[in-house]
């Protein structure tokens, strides 16, 4: 995400998740896992997919997660690279990968559904739907608890760059 919306979803992350549960910097998840055997092949089709033009993105709702809270994020270009991805590691994709994807930014989670409530309702008062300048597309392993960063490239170029964990 662009430094000024990754800023305000950060901070609103930081804010309202639970803090032993807050490993995570604001992100939005494109799979939930795919083996380690793929990294390679999965960074150069990351590489490949950023060459492109950054796609057009807008925070388009509030979303209540029954136990948590989110910022649905609309983006049809988006939508067609992730597709792209699941297709080419389709039959590794675990079932939790292989179900419709809904891109979002989770600022709340593993909350009392009264609490998540009161915080769409708190948000909802100055919402609005705004774009959402995204960077480029980053990959990581899961160690247990960290998240090792594996490659990030930028939209535009497929430069490597420096992605927040």
């Amino acid at each position: 995400m662009g430094a000024h919306d990754f800023a305000a979803l950060d901070t609103l992350r930081r804010a309202h998740f639970p803090p032993e549960r807050n490993v995570l910097r604001a992100h939005l998840t494109m799979f939930h896992h795919l083996p380690p055997s793929v990294g390679h092949e999965l960074t150069g089709l990351l590489q490949d997919e950023a060459r492109g033009n950054s796609p057009q993105a807008r925070l388009a709702s509030l979303i209540n997660l029954g136990g948590g809270v989110a910022f649905s994020v609309d983006s049809s270009e988006l939508e067609d690279i992730r597709a792209r991805i699941a297709d080419r590691f389709a039959s590794m994709l675990m079932p939790q990968d292989r179900n419709a994807w809904r891109p979002h930014v989770t600022i709340q989670n593993k909350v009392k559904p009264p609490e998540a409530r009161a915080l769409v309702d708190k948000l909802s008062i100055d919402f609005r739907p705004r774009s959402l300048t995204l960077l480029g597309l980053a990959a990581f392993y899961y160690r247990g608890g960290l998240w090792e960063p594996i490659a990030a490239f930028a939209f535009g170029t497929g430069r490597k760059i420096t992605a927040p964990i």
